[in-house]
């Protein structure tokens, strides 16, 4: 007997009950995504690694140690599994000159790439929604999103998800800072680990992202470069801030707050759980008004963030809110006629928009009903011979202890709709 195959090492199955929960999510995001006028882009799976090296920044985890990259064998091209999204929305952009006439509301989704140790939460591959908008330079554009994700929270029953905001300031403020943080780590020099000396002079901010608990003293004692803002930039972020107050979002700042990607200026936030231990940021991102340029195209203000689906799920898990789809009615049936019969009433139940199974594999009616309430319909529609020759159906409660009634051909498709009035879309996984 051949070896049974596996999936790779921390790119995980997604069977049906769980793929229900993703579906609601991908239903809910996207009609709140296109309540505030953002549209759907799709993207290619695989770019060219400039593509990320010149947006992700060179001195990266994500750069230097998670992509998948391969040279293609037809030229030799070195091509990347996406790490992340952002970085190929503003390839498309500037290809198709998409943003230079009239600014752009986007979102996508789909799975990402990263070479890092499979842990709960954290996958070599994962999947995002994300969402950008392009040419546009004000605060509130970063409230709307921070806004509209709170929303997102809101409609998918979710609680404890807390907001940290910060700004990073622009590239020259950012580089003024620069100076300051390598002298204040080189005083630190010997208790820094192998990364944060390797970034200390190549890039001293990303330190500040470090999630070495032994670090963490002094990454708090390190200056702060919200405390170092020019005018503009902090007329921006008091600007967002006041936007925020006035939404009623509730938000911490946070000034070590920096993002994992060196695309990023000014605005930056992440909405966190503490329900997940480690991997607790369940949405972030923030403003990158230079990536355009670093990129070949023309001066464009961004801002955008990226929702992790399954760290998502699993919160939605931890806090009871995630559901399963379950059919209006399981249609048990039995006999040539009522066989016949009950193909006609299916396709009748559809087409008034009701969802049905109709039982197939055979049996008896005991254990088609033993199907049927395995279900989880709320209702049986049973049809035998008898049924088909008296133009009737039966229909039957399946929760509650609920009655059996017969149900004339013609008055089925309103029967049924109101006897299933009250069931919920989804129910309890």
């Amino acid at each position: 007997m051949a070896t049974a195959l596996q999936a790779v090492r921390g790119m995980n199955d997604v069977l049906p009950d769980e793929a229900a929960a993703w579906q609601r999510v991908e239903d809910v995001a996207r009609d709140i995504f296109e309540r505030y006028g953002y549209r759907q882009m799709r993207l290619p799976i695989v770019e060219s690694t400039p593509l990320f090296v010149r947006s992700i920044g060179e001195h990266t985890d994500v750069v230097e140690k998670e992509m998948y990259t391969f040279d293609d064998r037809l030229n030799g091209e070195s091509l990347t599994l996406r790490p992340e999204a952002t970085a190929g929305i503003v390839r498309a952009a500037i290809e198709h000159s998409l943003t230079y006439e009239r600014p752009l509301r986007v979102w996508t989704g789909g799975p990402m790439f990263r070479h890092e140790r499979p842990q709960k939460g954290r996958y070599r591959q994962f999947h995002q929604l994300d969402v950008e908008a392009l040419g546009f330079a004000g605060p509130d554009v970063d409230a709307e999103q921070i806004v509209m994700l709170a929303r997102l929270w809101r409609a998918l029953g979710l609680a404890d998800v807390r907001l940290s905001i910060n700004s990073i300031g622009d590239a020259a403020e950012r580089h003024a800072h620069r100076a300051a943080l390598i002298e204040h780590f080189e005083r630190h020099r010997a208790a820094l680990d192998e990364d944060a000396l390797r970034r200390l002079h190549a890039n001293p901010l990303r330190i500040l992202d470090s999630k070495n608990p032994a670090l963490q003293e002094i990454i708090a004692s390190a200056p702060r470069l919200v405390d170092r803002l020019l005018p503009p930039s902090r007329a921006h972020f008091d600007a967002l801030c006041a936007l925020l107050d006035e939404a009623g979002i509730r938000y911490s700042v946070d000034p070590r707050l920096v993002r994992g990607l060196d695309y990023y200026n000014r605005t930056v936030f992440e909405w966190v759980t503490g329900a997940l231990g480690a991997q607790g940021t369940i949405a972030g991102g923030g403003r990158y008004d230079g990536l355009f340029e670093a990129l070949g195209g023309k001066p464009t203000p961004a801002c955008g963030f990226a929702i992790g689906i399954e760290r998502l799920i699993l919160l939605m898990h931890a806090q009871g809110a995630t559901r399963i789809h379950v059919p209006d009615g399981y249609i048990v049936h039995a006999g040539e006629r009522g066989g016949a019969l009950a193909r006609r009433v299916a396709e009748t139940l559809r087409d008034h928009g009701a969802s049905v199974v109709l039982h197939a594999g055979g049996g008896g009616f005991k254990a088609q009903m033993k199907k049927a309430d395995a279900s989880g319909a709320r209702l049986a529609v049973i049809i035998g011979d008898d049924e088909a020759d008296s133009h009737s159906v039966a229909i039957k409660t399946l929760r509650n202890g609920g009655d059996q009634v017969s149900v004339p051909l013609q008055d089925l498709p309103a029967r049924f709709a109101a006897m299933n009035i009250s069931k919920d879309e989804y129910g309890c996984l």
